[in-house]
């Protein structure tokens, strides 16, 4: 049986672009280091309201963004310099360190009214000893990414090891994160081996233990939990977990394992110590108005992927 069961609530991030978001939830604020886990789409918008979905840039620190599609297309523009596209199946990975800001544009009406957009983006704890690394930027094409098919099963690893799969997406500490499709009745089991695991139901049901389960519901396990998931239709998961890495604040878009630490990030924000993408420089998000909590008291503050 799961040990919590977290049903995604709703929240929003630009103009017209709602999500779905899992954590962090007041239960249970990080599985392993996922600290962060926001589900958007399925959507279709007019072409007049494409620049609508725009997320201006904004910053992050001591995390990893990992921004991964089931349809359609997004520009993402950091202040490294980087312009990539990201299309389904991809990995956009983005360690902030230090600092960094980053903008995700919705720039093909073709592409996004003719498929849907839906996209899923987690952030992904650094370690206290990377936490002020240099920020850098990766994206990984699909055939960079190792896939199993048998069985009713389909699934891709998306970063970390599971199942004896593994690929060159860089991790800062034990995790694993995939994307499963099950058809029909299919059958499927958690990695074994770490400490947190979670399953996150995108789309269709899935049976465990004699209940049944549904979309946008996150379910997570201890380690010496070992279910059996059986798919009650055509049902796509992402399935993550890793080691924990202690307590860490989260405001905003800044993750610290120290509370001193966002209220620098707050300072240098407001500064533009932490710089502006040179190609997407023209707007920005301001620094909210701070009338929540202390950091460590509510993980429900302000948040932007």
């Amino acid at each position: 049986m799961p040990e919590l069961i977290i049903e995604a609530r709703k929240a929003s991030i630009s103009e017209e672009l709602n999500v779905r978001r899992i954590l962090p939830f007041r239960k249970m604020r990080m599985v392993g280091p996922f600290i962060f886990l926001d589900h958007a789409g399925p959507i279709s918008v007019p072409t007049n309201k494409l620049s609508s979905l725009d997320v201006l840039p904004h910053p992050h620190i001591g995390l990893s963004t990992v921004t991964y599609l089931l349809n359609g297309q997004v520009t993402h523009r950091d202040s490294l310099g980087v312009e990539q596209i990201i299309r389904p199946g991809e990995v956009n990975w983005m360690t902030a360190g230090r600092g960094i800001s980053h903008s995700e544009r919705f720039e093909n009406p073709d592409l996004l009214n003719k498929h849907q957009l839906e996209m899923l983006q987690c952030w992904v704890a650094l370690p206290e000893s990377d936490e002020e690394t240099e920020p850098s930027f990766t994206n990984f094409t699909p055939e960079e990414l190792p896939v199993f098919n048998d069985k009713g099963v389909w699934m891709r690893l998306i970063a970390g090891t599971a199942f004896g799969l593994q690929n060159k997406v860089k991790t800062h500490s034990p995790l694993f994160y995939l994307h499963v499709n099950l058809n029909t009745n299919a059958k499927f089991e958690l990695p074994t081996g770490y400490t947190e695991r979670a399953i996150y139901i995108v789309k269709g049901s899935v049976e465990i233990s004699g209940n049944t389960y549904p979309e946008s519901t996150m379910l997570t396990f201890s380690k010496n939990e070992f279910p059996t998931i059986t798919a009650k239709q055509e049902t796509t998961l992402m399935l993550l977990g890793g080691e924990p890495l202690g307590n860490r604040y989260i405001w905003w878009n800044f993750v610290s394992s120290r509370k001193e630490r966002i209220e620098q990030a707050k300072a240098d924000w407001q500064s533009g110590k932490i710089i502006l993408p040179p190609n997407d420089d023209k707007e920005f998000i301001p620094l909210p108005i701070d009338k929540s909590k202390p950091a460590e008291e509510s993980p429900e503050t302000p948040i932007l992927s």
